[in-house]
C-alpha cells in the first residue's frame, strides 16, 4: 500500500505528480563521469546539450561539475563553479527554459548559493546535508527544492564491501533521520525529494532489491527521484557497455512507473524516457476510467 503521490515545493512553485512522473535530464560538465565524461566539458557545449534536452521534453535539467562515480575524488568548489556556473547562467538566460526547472548537482554551499542566484531551483545533494554544514542555510534562504540521496561512505570508498541488515529498512531509517535533521534546520519536508542512490555503496543484490521494493519509500510521503540511467548494475545484468543500456534503463523506469514508486526519473536519454512516461500515464489514466 502506497501513500498518494506527494507534492514538491521548489522556489515558490508547487509540483505535483498526479499527471505523470517528471523527467530530469543529466548535464555532466566533468571530464570523468562514468557515461558522458568529457563530452560537454566546455560551457558552450553543455548549454547546447541542456537546450537540446529541454527541446526533448525535460522537466528538470541537472547540471553537475563533480563526478561521484565509484572511486572518484572530490572537486573543490572553485573548480565546480568554473564548470557549472556559466552553464546554469547560460541556460537560465537563454530564453528557452520555459517551465523547465534547473537543478545543480552539488554538496557545496558556495556552489549551490551561486547557482541559485543565477537561476537554479533545486540542489541535488548526494550527501543529504551531511557534507557542507552551510548548505542547509542556503536551501532554506532560497526556498529551493533539495534532493537527499543515500550514499554509504564516500565515492572513493563506497563500493568497498557495502553491507546492510536490510537494505530497504536501513535506507528507510536513514531518510527518516535526514528529514528530521532537515526540519531541525528549518527546511520543511515539502521541499525534499528522496533518492535511494542506486549504485552508491550497494552491491548488485542491494540495487535489485531496492528497485523491486521501491514503493516502500512512498510511506515517507516524499517524492522519490530515481537515477538508474546507464548504470553499472545494468551492464552487469545485461552484459552491455555503457552506451548500450537504454532498453534496460527504460525497463527499470517503466517498472517504477507501474508501481507508482518514483516521481522523478533522472536520465541521460530524455526523449525516449519522456515517451515512456507519457505513454504510461495515458494507459494508467485509461485504466482508471469506467468500462
Amino acid at each position: 500500500m502506497t501513500t498518494p503521490d506527494p507534492t514538491w515545493r521548489v522556489r515558490g512553485r508547487l509540483l505535483d505528480f498526479r499527471g505523470r512522473a517528471l523527467v530530469m535530464g543529466i548535464v555532466n560538465v566533468t571530464p570523468d563521469s562514468f557515461s558522458d565524461g568529457g563530452r560537454y566539458a566546455s560551457a558552450d557545449d553543455a548549454v547546447a546539450h541542456a537546450l537540446r534536452l529541454i527541446e526533448e521534453g525535460a522537466d528538470l535539467i541537472d547540471v553537475g561539475g563533480e563526478s561521484t562515480r565509484p572511486g572518484s575524488q572530490p572537486v573543490p568548489p572553485v573548480e565546480q563553479l568554473r564548470r557549472v556556473l556559466p552553464v546554469v547562467r547560460g541556460v537560465a538566460e537563454s530564453g528557452q527554459l520555459g517551465d523547465t526547472l534547473l537543478s545543480v548537482d552539488t554538496s557545496s554551499a558556495e556552489v549551490a548559493a551561486r547557482c541559485l542566484e543565477a537561476g537554479a531551483h533545486v540542489v541535488n545533494d548526494v550527501t543529504a546535508l551531511r557534507g557542507d554544514p552551510g548548505l542547509a542555510a542556503v536551501v532554506r534562504e532560497f526556498g529551493a527544492g533539495v534532493v537527499f540521496m543515500h550514499m554509504l561512505g564516500k565515492p572513493d570508498t563506497m563500493q568497498n564491501d557495502p553491507r546492510y541488515d536490510d537494505v530497504v529498512a536501513d535506507l528507510h531509517r536513514f531518510f527518516e533521520e535526514r528529514l528530521q535533521a532537515a526540519a531541525d534546520l528549518g527546511i520543511a519536508a515539502g521541499h525534499v525529494a528522496l533518492d535511494p542512490g542506486i549504485g552508491f555503496g550497494k552491491t548488485q543484490e542491494h540495487n535489485l532489491t531496492l528497485l523491486a521494493r521501491l514503493e516502500e519509500f512512498q510511506k515517507l510521503g516524499r517524492p522519490v527521484c530515481l537515477g538508474v540511467s546507464r548504470k553499472g548494475f545494468l551492464g552487469r545484468l545485461l552484459g552491455r557497455d555503457v552506451g548500450e543500456r537504454l532498453a534496460g534503463s527504460l525497463a527499470v523506469a517503466c517498472f517504477a512507473l507501474a508501481r507508482h514508486s518514483a516521481q522523478v526519473l533522472r536520465v541521460h536519454d530524455v526523449a525516449a524516457t519522456r515517451d515512456a512516461v507519457v505513454t504510461f500515464a495515458a494507459l494508467d489514466r485509461r485504466q482508471e476510467l469506467p468500462p
